[in-house]
């Protein structure tokens, strides 16, 4: 198909204003969401391919209004980018019980919002592509990300069950896995931080927070690039599971499966002797 029909949450700003700007710029339609409509079209003005859209992803309601707005204006999506989210910076501990909660209900909750909207319509078709963004964090964990960690390790087991779901049915999901972007990310504007602050980790956690203040706006990832590879992604027949994006994320990634892989050597003993005796299997 020559021209697509997007879906991009948190389109506003950040990643997804500029994969919404670079896809109107060759030729696709966007339905861009965000909460203020409006800071959309101040954006991106008034492009005949554009259709900004309210919607908080936490409102279930709001994303199935949402999605049937993009239905009856363009007729179909092609490409669902779930994009909306933020980060919060704490210690597990520190984290309060309403911050992890309202994390979720972003993170998690609201890409769940979308995607159950959404995937009627790919079902139909019988094609469509969903990329969940996640993030290095979702493949390995940091100190002081731990709950924002755990939104996005959530997102990749969703998507690897959704991939697995929708094959057979000629829908693709990947999960996306940035690194650190020159974005705003780590600003106030989208990081939340705990309230909570406990002395015993200012070694760890205490550090993380110098770091990122120290990362911000230095980050070693361009985001027009990412937008480009999403483009590409796009357009791929065969999409992989899972894009890692930056070479923070490679060289992280590679590192955790080495780790892996050297701990399940060191205890495969301990590991493989948990299941029932090999002549009782045998037997059976």
């Amino acid at each position: 198909m020559a021209n697509k029909v997007w879906f991009i949450t948190g389109a506003s700003r950040g990643f997804g204003l500029l994969i919404a700007r670079d896809a109107l710029a060759r030729g696709d339609a966007v339905v861009a969401a965000a909460r203020n409509p409006q800071s959309i079209v101040d954006a991106l003005g008034g492009h005949p391919k554009l259709q900004p859209v309210q919607l908080d992803v936490t409102s279930e309601a709001a994303a199935v209004a949402a999605v049937q707005a993009a239905v009856e204006r363009f007729g179909r999506i092609d490409v669902l980018v779930n994009n909306a989210g933020y980060g919060i910076l704490g210690a597990v501990e520190e984290a309060s019980a309403d911050e992890v909660r309202r994390n979720y209900e972003t993170n998690v909750f609201g890409l769940l919002h979308v995607t159950r909207a959404v995937l009627p319509v790919m079902r139909k078709q019988h094609s469509g592509h969903v990329m969940n963004i996640s993030s290095v964090g979702g493949y390995s964990a940091y100190q002081g990300w731990g709950i924002y960690s755990s939104t996005k390790f959530a997102v990749e087991g969703l998507s690897e069950a959704m991939a697995l779901e929708l094959a057979p049915l000629g829908v693709h999901v990947t999960v996306v896995e940035p690194g650190f972007f020159r974005t705003d990310f780590l600003d106030a504007s989208s990081l939340s931080e705990t309230a909570a602050r406990i002395d015993d980790y200012q070694e760890t956690v205490g550090a993380m927070r110098t770091f990122a203040a120290g990362v911000n706006h230095q980050q070693p990832g361009d985001p027009a690039q990412l937008s480009k590879a999403l483009l590409q992604l796009a357009d791929s027949a065969r999409p992989p599971l899972r894009l890692h994006l930056g070479s923070d994320t490679v060289a992280r990634v590679r590192e955790k499966n080495r780790f892996v892989e050297q701990e399940m050597a060191a205890w495969l003993e301990l590991s493989l002797s948990t299941d029932f005796d090999q002549p009782a299997k045998q037997a059976a």
